[in-house]
Order: structure tokens, then sequence, then C-alpha cells
């Protein structure tokens, strides 16, 4: 059973990252959000065959897979999703050298940091560091979440506001708890944290996405219609 609700949360997230992220770069052209769900989404398909070719510790994908962790970790689902989001909270466009340039980062920080991934965090060297580090971002982009929470309260989209703030609070509870507070009654192979986390990330890929159309459609609609404004959403 807990094989069975890992499989099902692992395809949810690839789902959500490859369709949604497409439809990012499709219908409104954000390459920053569309790519980073594929990451994510490329990060579940590495997962699931690792899992289901053994999971053995030598295997190439092991090492793509704390990669492509903290790849998203560190950069993507932190910087990349806060300058992507940026488009409908303060219409902000960047050029294609930033994306380059920030998935470039992203890249250079996946690279290193993966090292120091199951390191002992106790002995307080570099990877307790990295794995407070982790959190930090983590908290930084929850906040800036909540602003975008706020920004679509006040648009009107209330349910997807609270919704925002659920997905949230669930993938900050989710950071906290990797290296940090273990569940005592998981097995060894963490299967029900993980399939908490690839659920929680599957979600946000889903809720984020209908968050960002909400306001371009209402950003749009102030621009056709500039004097039926209700409010400032400054």
């Amino acid at each position: 059973m807990r094989e069975t609700l890992f499989l099902l949360a692992d395809l949810w997230m690839i789902f959500a990252g490859y369709f949604y992220g497409w439809k990012f770069i499709r219908r409104y052209g954000n390459y920053l959000l569309g790519l980073e769900w594929m990451v994510v989404a490329t990060s579940g398909t590495n997962f699931l065959l690792w899992s289901l070719l053994g999971a053995k510790s030598d295997s190439v994908l092991y090492d793509v897979a704390y990669f492509l962790d903290a790849f998203s970790r560190s950069i993507g689902i932190t910087l990349i999703l806060i300058m992507g989001l940026m488009k409908v909270t303060h219409r902000y466009k960047p050029s294609l050298g930033v994306d380059v340039a920030v998935f470039g980062v992203a890249t250079v920080a996946g690279l290193f940091l993966r090292q120091f991934h199951g390191a002992d965090l106790h002995t307080g060297g570099i990877a307790f560091w990295v794995a407070v580090f982790y959190v930090a971002a983590n908290l930084l982009t929850a906040v800036f979440l909540g602003y975008f929470a706020n920004r679509l309260w006040k648009a009107g989209e209330k349910r997807l506001a609270i919704w925002t703030g659920l997905v949230t609070t669930a993938g900050t509870t989710i950071a906290l708890t990797y290296d940090f507070f273990p569940l005592p009654f998981d097995d060894a192979d963490r299967t029900i944290f993980y399939t908490a986390a690839l659920a929680t990330w599957g979600t946000q890929g889903f809720v984020y996405f209908r968050a960002y159309r909400a306001l371009h459609d209402h950003n749009a609609a102030l621009d056709a219609n500039p004097v039926r404004t209700t409010g400032t959403l400054a």
C-alpha cells in the first residue's frame, strides 16, 4: 500500500510538472516557471526510474537525483519561482540573458551542493549549513508567496489565495522535515515522507499555475478596462 501511494504521488508530480510547465511556456511565454516545473517533473521521473531499478547508491540516477534536488531547493523553487511569479505581481519581464543566467547559477549550485546531501548534519560542518540554507531559502520564498496570496485575495480570488497559503505551508513543512525532523514512524527508505513530499510538490505546481493564471487574467482585465478598478493591488 505504501509503495502504491508513493508511485501515485510521484506520477502526480511528474504530470503536474510537465503539463503545467508546458502551459507556462506556450500560453504565457514564462520560461522561468515553465522550465523549472519541467525540472521538477524530470526529478520525479528520475526518482521513479531509480526506485524501480533497485534504488542503488552506485547508480548514475542516484547522482542525478541529488543534483536535481539541490538545483530546485537552492535556486529553482526559490529565486526562479519568485522571478517567474513577478511577471504577474510586478509585470516583470526578464530578458533572455537573465533567464539563461539564473538557470546557469542554479546548475552551478546544484553541482556544488549535491555533494553534501546525506552527510552527517550533527557534526556542525558544511552539510549542516547547507541544510540551513535550504530552509532559509524556502522561508524567504514563503514570505513572497504570502504576498502573492494577498494579491490573489485582493483580486477577488479568495479560494485560490487560501489554497496558495495551504500548499505553501505544506511545502515549508516538507522543507523543515527534510533534513532536521525525520518522521519517527517512517521506514528506512522514508517512504511516508517522500510520498507526502511528492504529493505536496505536485500540488504546488498545480495550484501556483492556477493562481498565476488568475492574476494574469485579472491584470488583462484591468488593462482592458482601466477605469473599472475597484481598488489598488499594490
